[in-house]
């Protein structure tokens, strides 16, 4: 893990991506990297490097979150990522799922942080993942979907500088993704 303390800077952009299950997060952040070269970072993989020795499976990992999130590790989850975060780059941050999260990014990189909420239909997050095999049906998404460490991501949704409609294809999303980019660099002075 990176020693150096991370510090708002200006010309970058740091941007959280939080959503429901299926919302397009993954797509979105993995989309920033490979199309601006954001540093791209996932709380999942932080938490997996962190705690989870066995995260082959989706709920098992949303149990050892739900163990940090209800024993008030949270804060320490933060720290975890944010230590991994280049002092110069740009970053997309995967999976936000508690108000710690957004505070934690925000306190840390000041006006450099935006976070983005995507939200799209229950069906229409089951259709996005049902072609990868993490859930056997739509009971089984529905059942994850209401795990107990998924509740406070909604709250979020009111903290975002912009929400963002993942209601149709990806080319879409990445379009809207595209126009808010150029409005955060342009507040950032980029």
């Amino acid at each position: 893990m990176p020693s150096q303390s991370p510090r708002p800077q200006i010309n970058r952009l740091v941007v959280g991506i939080a959503g429901r299950i299926g919302a397009g997060k993954t797509s979105a952040a993995t989309y920033l990297s490979s199309k601006h070269g954001f540093q791209y970072l996932r709380y999942s993989q932080v938490l997996s490097e962190w705690l989870a020795k066995d995260f082959d499976k989706k709920s098992r990992l949303q149990e050892i979150g739900w163990e940090v999130m209800d024993g008030g590790m949270q804060v320490e989850l933060n720290r975890r990522l944010i230590a991994q975060i280049k002092p110069d780059a740009d970053v997309a941050v995967d999976g936000l799922r508690h108000p710690t999260d957004n505070e934690s990014l925000r306190n840390s990189f000041g006006g450099s942080f935006h976070l983005v909420y995507i939200e799209s239909p229950a069906k229409q997050r089951w259709e996005h993942l049902k072609g990868r095999g993490r859930y056997a049906d739509f009971a089984s998404f529905q059942a994850a979907d209401s795990h107990p460490v998924e509740q406070q991501i909604e709250t979020l949704r009111s903290s975002a500088a912009r929400v963002l409609d993942n209601g149709s294809s990806l080319d879409i999303l990445y379009s809207e993704l595209e126009k808010v980019i150029k409005e955060f660099s342009k507040e950032g002075g980029k």
